[in-house]
């Protein structure tokens, strides 16, 4: 969908500046007026991650005058296969920080402002009021929700970016013209249902190919040039290397957004079954040790997929994915004469399943709080962690 430009021109551009952007001046549909709207634009990435890096740098290299970054982790070495404004010097070091010196290596221009801190609903609102476009290349849908709504409540257009595995969305979503996040989604899926990248892993480059399409909406957008992804969602196939477009409509029966709202409850990142079923059968790392020590007859399940468990593994479990156990399949490999003990990579997805074989008749069961993360931070910190 074509719109007029979101912002007002800039008054000038200098020499250096000029010079900087040539490249864009000399084509007709940005020239002067688009660089001059490019400088005067306010652009808030939420997240300085795997979606974030290319938003950031290529926005700043386009001249985009105000960056902002919303991010309050730190740089992890599993990041830097994809998170690309980041580096090996950097690792431990606040993402929002790393991300602000790179901008500045990259575009001395760019007033780049940090919000480190985690968007909630007591925020958002505050801190969104200043910025013209918002950017958003996080992988929960908690904060989806509450980027859209904020958005929704300002008025404000929303560029969306999502990645798995091989697999890549696009859309631009803004209430006052078009469709927002809630009539392509109006509810979350069921927990556990969609893994995060950091369960299900992420192939590195698709994150330059959906950051770039998302940095060239806003682009678009800033300067009222093209057809924007307003109203279709883009899916990119990097495995087939396929894009197709969707359309989207505004829903005529979708509820009013009024305000916001407890977006944890509301995607419940862990189902009330699971939170039911861990209350008083749940144990730490710590606890599973001392019943190891203590020579304890129990059967340990890792409930994670083949791939993670060749990547790391406590020692004596025995590996039944936690689909083959939702569906029943694997029910008859669990034992019937001790107790079971079950675990992932982090505690959501034992959890999911304590709740199944619970219903299934297996009381006795419990799982490990941290999973094999917190075994590896806590207990034998030669193992890596993914």
């Amino acid at each position: 969908m074509s719109l007029p430009p979101l912002v007002e021109p800039a008054a000038d551009l200098s020499i250096d500046e000029v010079r900087r952007y040539s490249r864009h001046l000399i084509i007709p549909d940005v020239g002067m007026d688009g660089q001059k709207r490019l400088k005067n634009a306010k652009v808030l990435a939420v997240g300085a991650g795997g979606l974030g890096s290319p938003v950031l740098m290529y926005l700043a290299a386009a001249g985009v005058g105000t960056l902002g970054i919303v991010e309050f982790d730190t740089v992890d070495e599993s990041n830097l296969q994809r998170q690309i404004i980041h580096g090996a010097s950097d690792v431990g070091r606040s993402k929002a920080q790393s991300a602000r010196d790179s901008i500045k290596e990259i575009n001395p221009f760019v007033d780049v402002r940090l919000h480190e801190t985690r968007l909630d609903s007591e925020n958002v609102l505050d801190i969104f009021a200043d910025y013209d476009l918002i950017v958003d290349g996080t992988d929960n849908f908690a904060t989806r929700y509450l980027v859209n709504d904020a958005c929704v409540l300002l008025g404000k257009p929303y560029v969306w970016g999502s990645i798995y595995r091989f697999d890549g969305q696009v859309s631009v979503f803004w209430n006052d013209h078009g469709p927002n996040y809630r009539d392509l989604y109006p509810v979350p899926p069921p927990p556990g249902m969609v893994p995060s990248c950091a369960e299900g892993g992420v192939l590195g480059v698709l994150c330059a190919t959906v950051g770039a399409i998302q940095a060239t909406e806003a682009v678009k957008l800033i300067t009222g040039i093209g057809e924007t992804l307003l109203g279709r969602l883009m899916v990119y196939d990097a495995l087939e290397m396929t894009f197709r477009t969707i359309k989207v409509r505004k829903d005529p029966e979708g509820e009013p957004i009024t305000g916001l709202i407890d977006y944890e409850t509301f995607c419940g990142v862990v189902s009330t079954e699971a939170q039911e079923a861990a209350a008083g059968a749940t144990i730490t790392v710590d606890e599973l040790k001392d019943m190891m020590d203590a020579g304890k007859d129990f059967e340990l399940i890792d409930v994670r997929e083949p791939n993670e468990y060749e990547i790391v593994s406590i020692p004596g479990a025995t590996l039944i994915p936690k689909d083959e156990l939702l569906s029943g399949r694997a029910l008859s490999q669990l034992p019937q004469d001790r107790p079971i003990v079950l675990h992932c990579k982090t505690g959501v997805r034992s959890a999911e399943v304590l709740a199944a074989i619970k219903n299934a008749g297996f009381k006795d069961a419990v799982h490990v709080q941290g999973g094999v993360t917190a075994w590896a931070t806590r207990i034998d910190k030669a193992l890596p962690t993914y």
